[in-house]
């Protein structure tokens, strides 16, 4: 069973900058595409960025250009670099990972954007 575990969250003032990190008990060259979601208070869960195995990726239309994703295939692990945070990135922050027959998800990571 593949555990995935996220850290980095937190609380940060509008404009700044925090990087998540989701660190997978599996190879992550398994996985077709690892991804990072947020769930706000009574909104519905939504795709922040996702990259595949060969390294593409797309982002949310909300986070373009403020956020990043990365990965290490050496350390099994998958980044967040959110920059230029607003209030309204305040969630909690889910890393997701993807193979032909299953989801995997990490327990979640706050982040919250005070103005």
């Amino acid at each position: 069973q593949v555990q995935l575990v996220e850290s980095g969250g937190g609380l940060v003032q509008a404009g700044g900058s925090l990087r998540l990190s989701c660190a997978s008990s599996g190879s992550i060259f398994n996985f077709n595409n690892m991804g990072w979601y947020r769930q706000a208070p009574g909104k519905q869960r939504e795709l922040v960025a996702r990259i595949t195995r060969s390294g593409r990726t797309n982002y949310a239309d909300s986070v373009k250009g403020r956020f990043t994703i990365s990965k290490d295939n050496a350390k099994n692990t998958v980044y967040l670099q959110m920059n230029s945070l607003k209030p309204e990135d305040t969630a909690v922050y889910y890393c997701n990972a993807e193979t032909p027959y299953q989801y995997y998800w990490g327990q979640g990571t706050q982040v919250t954007v005070s103005s």
